[in-house]
């Protein structure tokens, strides 16, 4: 299992990014949170196998339709998996 912290910026809240975040780390088997931050960011804190987290990583750079995706930062952590994907 691997865990990674991703920081997203653009216009990414109010377009149901974390939503469309949590449904697609679903299909993908993968735990964890999705949450705005202050700063207009959204931190997305995910759980799995490796090539899991890659496809994740891969998705968020797109993100639901009128999302507009800046930048996705990944950081490696370590960390235990939660039970299920959720939204805050």
């Amino acid at each position: 299992m691997a865990v990674a912290r991703f920081l997203v910026s653009g216009r990414v809240q109010g377009v149901f990014y974390r939503a469309s975040t949590r449904d697609q780390a679903r299909r993908l088997g993968l735990t964890g949170h999705a949450c705005n931050l202050p700063d207009g960011c959204v931190e997305v804190l995910a759980y799995g196998p490796a090539e899991a987290l890659d496809a994740l990583e891969r998705w968020l750079w797109q993100g639901p339709p009128a999302a507009e995706v800046r930048s996705v930062e990944r950081t490696p952590l370590d960390g235990e998996a939660p039970p299920f994907f959720t939204t805050a």
